[in-house]
C-alpha cells in the first residue's frame, strides 16, 4: 500500500516523562492548606476552576487535534479518538480557542472548544479482541460489488450513499439484523449488506524474538522444500535420504555451503548425524547490520532488507526482533518501489484509508480502508499490516513494508513516538523522536 487519507479525504501517494507548562497555582476553593500543591487539574492564578467534578474530557467529533502546547496550532501533536475519554490534568489561556486549552497529557492540549468535560474516570477504547492482532474484523466485497447506506432502512428509499467496487476492503464495527437481512456497520459510519461481502482470511505468521543477539534461525519462504540428509562418513553405505518442510515453518541456520553449483544451508544442528542441507534460495535469513552511524547508544531503530525480504528491529547494536516483510514490487526509483536510505518515522496512526482510486495513470484500482497500525516513514510510504496477502518474505506491495497484523502490532508498540491509549494518530517530540528506518 503506498497511499493515505487522513481525515475523511482519499489521497494518492507513493505508498515520557511527563512534564507540565502549566503553573501549579492555587486552586480556590480547594481547601488545602497553605504552602502544598494542588492535585490537578491546574489552572493559571487568578483564573477561574475547573469544576471540582471534571475529572476527564470527551471529543466531539473524531479526529479531534491535539497540540504540544497551548495555541500552538503549527505544532500538531496527535489526533483523538471520538470514543475515548481522556485525562484531565489542567487548563490555560491561548490564541487560537474561545474557551481555555486542555491538558491531557505530555505535550498535549486540546481547545475546550472541541471537548465536553465529564466525571467519568479516564477511559481510552482499548484494541478489540480480534483475530490475529487486527483492531476490526475486515471484510471484502464480492464479485457483486456493493451499497452503502447511511441506516440499512435507506437501501429501500434513497440512492446508496457509496458504491464499493469488487476487492476492495472495509473494517466492520457493529452488525445487527434489520429488514430481512444481516447488516454490517463500516467504521466509517455505513451499512452494507453482509451477503455482498467475504471475510477476510489475514495471515497468522508472526516472526520470533531474538535471544542473545543471534540470528540463527531461517523461515521456509518456498511453498516447500526438500532437505537432503547425509552422513558425513563417507565409507557408510547408509543411502541419502530427504525431509520436507513447509513454508513459513522456522528453521535453524548453522551454516552455509556451495555444494555442486547450488548454495546450500545446514540446518542440522553442530554434530548431529546424519547432516541435513536445505537449498539456500528457499529459506528467508536476516542478517546482524550495523547501526547507522548518527544512532544514539541504545536507541531503537529497524532495519529492512530489501534483497532478502526480512526486517529486522535493535536496540543499538542488539537485535531483538526479526519477521518477514513484503516491499515494494517496482524499481528503485518509481512509484513502487520502497525507498533506499535512512528515513524517520514522521507520524503513526492506528488506522487509515489507502488506495489509488483518484489516479487515472494507473491500470488497477485499489481501495482498503482502515488498513491497521501503520507508521509512516518517508512522504506516503510506511510500515503497515497487511490482512489481505499472505506472501510475506516476497516482493508485493505498491511500495510501503507490508507486515503480517501480528508483527504490525509488535512493532507498532516497539516504535517511538508512543501512541498514547485514545489518540488515533501521535507525531513525534523533541522528547520522543521518530524511531529510524533503514531501507536497504
Amino acid at each position: 500500500m503506498n497511499a493515505m487519507r487522513t481525515g475523511r479525504g482519499l489521497a494518492s501517494a507513493a505508498c515520557l516523562l511527563f512534564s507540565t507548562t502549566i503553573a501549579h497555582a492555587d486552586n480556590p476553593g480547594s481547601g488545602r492548606a497553605a504552602g502544598l500543591r494542588a492535585l490537578p487539574p491546574w489552572t493559571d492564578p487568578g483564573d477561574f476552576p475547573l469544576p471540582a467534578w471534571a475529572t476527564s474530557v470527551v471529543p466531539h467529533a473524531a479526529e479531534t487535534p491535539v497540540f504540544s502546547a497551548p495555541g500552538k496550532i503549527d505544532d500538531k501533536r496527535g489526533v483523538l479518538a471520538q470514543t475515548a475519554r481522556l485525562p484531565l490534568y489542567g487548563a490555560k489561556r491561548g490564541a487560537n480557542c474561545l474557551g481555555r486549552w486542555l491538558e491531557i497529557g505530555p505535550m498535549a492540549w486540546v481547545c475546550a472548544d472541541m471537548v465536553d468535560l465529564s466525571a467519568d474516570p479516564p477511559e481510552a477504547q482499548p484494541r478489540g479482541a480480534y483475530p490475529d492482532g487486527l483492531p476490526y474484523f475486515y471484510y471484502f466485497v464480492g464479485k457483486d460489488g456493493a451499497w452503502a447506506f447511511p441506516r440499512p432502512q435507506d437501501a429501500d428509499e434513497d440512492q446508496p450513499d457509496q458504491e464499493l467496487e469488487p476487492g476492495w476492503g472495509i473494517a466492520i464495527v457493529e452488525e445487527k439484523n434489520a429488514f430481512g437481512q444481516r447488516w454490517g456497520k463500516t467504521s466509517h459510519g455505513h451499512w452494507i449488506a453482509m451477503r455482498s461481502l467475504v471475510p477476510a482470511n489475514p495471515s497468522g505468521f508472526h516472526g520470533e524474538e531474538i535471544k542473545d543477539g543471534k540470528i540463527d534461525f531461517a523461515w521456509v519462504v518456498a511453498d516447500k522444500t526438500t532437505g537432503k540428509r547425509t552422513k558425513t562418513d563417507t565409507k557408510t553405505k547408509t543411502p541419502a535420504t530427504s525431509t520436507s518442510h513447509v513454508r513459513f515453518e522456522v528453521v535453524p541456520w548453522r551454516e552455509e555451503r556451495v555444494i555442486g553449483n547450488l548454495a546450500m544451508t545446514r540446518i542440522s544442528d553442530d554434530g548431529a548425524e546424519p547432516e541435513e542441507w536445505v537449498p539456500s534460495r528457499d529459506l528467508a535469513h536476516a542478517t546482524l547490520a550495523t547501526p547507522p552511524a548518527d544512532l544514539a547508544p541504545g536507541e531503537r531503530w529497524i532495519d529492512v532488507d530489501l534483497t532478502t525480504q526480512t526486517l529486522v528491529a535493535y536496540e543499538g547494536e542488539m537485535p531483538v526482533f526479526a519477521t518477514m516483510m513484503s516491499s515494494g514490487r517496482g524499481a528503485q526509483g518509481s512509484d513502487t518501489a520502497t525507498p533506499k536510505g535512512l528515513h524517520r518515522i514522521w507520524v503513526k496512526l492506528a488506522s487509515t484509508d489507502m488506495g489509488n482510486v483518484e489516479r487515472d495513470d494507473v491500470d488497477e484500482h485499489y481501495s482498503i480502508e482502515d488498513v491497521p497500525y501503520v507508521q509512516f516513514f518517508d512522504h506516503a510510504v510506511a510500515l503497515h499490516g497487511a490482512f489481505w496477502h499472505r506472501d510475506f518474505g516476497r516482493v508485493r506491495s505498491h511500495g510501503c513494508v507490508n507486515l503480517a497484523p501480528l508483527d504490525a502490532t509488535r512493532l507498532f508498540d516497539f516504535t517511538w513516538p508512543h501512541l498514547p491509549r485514545g489518540w488515533t494518530a501521535v507525531f513525534p517530540t523533541a522528547l520522543e523522536k521518530g524511531t529510524l528506518i533503514r531501507v536497504r
